[in-house]
């Protein structure tokens, strides 16, 4: 098909090892630059000729009816009487066919194509329809347990949320002047109640609010060693970005390292064990996690900062910007690129209840934070004993 200009066109993308096949963009077709591209619909077999080796390739699922690809992807219609849609995809993710796909796929530069004959001559094992769905109905149970888990981790979230807002009794407010806005105004350190200011304010509590900037004693953003010196990078000391804050409360695991001589030569921030690590550049600023080592860095989207316990319970610091991501990011620029730099974090406000109340909520909030790891564990087991079983069910 030829695509016509003042047409809104569904594109796909889809995810390597077995993934997804979701809907990348929708695009008027003035904008798009190849004009020549092929329809596809639900449950044909999707193939990235060029990812095929990193296994992108599934069956396409309803939302993406009627969507287009380019060249650099084949289709192909499927016999559903001999074999079913689920067993096909699952088939498909084994490390037995990702090997298949890895091996018969070549090329002269870094893209390396899946040679369709070679494809399409692999053999999988298919049993028969009715087996194939005594095998599945064994997948979905440990799947649907896993699911299950899910969803109690997304409850024990909202309920974390809920117990925190509940004890601090906070309440948001509409200004009467623009019940669209969410507005913030930031008080001195006189301890003052918000709810003593006219209607303008967008929350409040039955306890003090502070700026937190109050109770930080030392503040700095991360930075990135110049790459073009390698003896900065591949140490012992963890390197933070972005991606590294996540659902844990103590910051463990970093897909980056530095060297002590990056440190040395001051081309790294340094923070320390204790310490409050806080997305404040991108799409997910406002994630925060607790240093755990002695010493560690970060890069530029990261602001870390030391909380002064002598006045406020750091991890009851954590648990507040963790579970009140709409506070703390209210400040954020408005520009394509969020920013809440070092001097929004310090206005951000904090409600400040007596130590015994922060420790109250800190315990409770952890019992219900191991519950969940505990939960995010067993569905990992979960899913690698599906896998397992349809894997040995198949190929054994």
């Amino acid at each position: 098909m030829i695509v016509a200009d003042f047409r809104i066109y569904k594109r796909v993308t889809v995810s390597t090892k077995g993934g997804n096949i979701t809907i990348r963009d929708e695009k008027d077709g003035k904008l798009i630059g190849t004009k020549k591209q092929f329809v596809i619909h639900e449950g044909q077999f999707l193939l990235s000729k060029i990812d095929a080796r990193n296994g992108a390739y599934g069956v396409v699922p309803a939302i993406a009816e009627g969507a287009i690809i380019t060249g650099n992807f084949w289709t192909y219609d499927v016999d559903y009487e001999r074999i079913n849609p689920q067993f096909l995809t699952l088939v498909t993710k084994t490390q037995q066919f990702l090997d298949f796909a890895e091996k018969s796929s070549n090329g002269t530069t870094n893209r390396h194509y899946l040679q369709e004959e070679a494809f399409l001559n692999q053999q999988i094992p298919l049993p028969s329809i009715e087996e194939q769905k005594l095998i599945l109905d064994d997948y979905n149970r440990h799947i649907e347990s896993a699911i299950r888990k899910q969803y109690k981790i997304e409850s024990l979230a909202f309920d974390s949320q809920k117990l925190i807002c509940n004890i601090l009794g906070i309440k948001q407010k509409v200004s009467p002047k623009s019940e669209s806005l969410l507005q913030f105004i930031h008080l001195t350190d006189t301890g003052s109640r918000w709810d003593a200011l006219a209607d303008t304010y967008a929350i409040e509590s039955k306890y003090q609010i502070y700026n937190l900037g109050k109770f930080i004693i030392h503040i700095s953003t991360g930075t990135t060693p110049p790459t073009s010196h390698p003896e900065y990078f591949d140490g012992d000391v963890k390197f933070f970005t972005p991606a590294d804050l996540g659902n844990n409360k103590y910051l463990e695991h970093s897909s980056r390292t530095i060297t002590d001589i990056a440190i040395d030569d001051k081309k790294a921030r340094v923070y320390h064990k204790g310490d409050i690590l806080f997305v404040g550049i991108g799409s997910t600023v406002g994630k925060v996690g607790i240093v755990k080592d002695e010493m560690v860095s970060s890069n530029q989207q990261i602001t870390g900062f030391t909380i002064d316990s002598s006045k406020i319970n750091p991890e009851y610091v954590y648990y507040y910007l963790l579970y009140n991501r709409d506070i703390t990011t209210a400040d954020q620029s408005k520009t394509t690129l969020p920013i809440v730099n070092q001097d929004k974090i310090c206005k951000i406000p904090i409600v400040v209840p007596p130590i015994k109340v922060q420790d109250e909520i800190v315990s409770s909030l952890d019992k219900m934070y191991l519950e969940a790891k505990r939960d995010e564990k067993e569905i990992t087991v979960l899913e690698r004993k599906a896998i397992s079983s349809f894997e040995h069910k198949i190929f054994d």
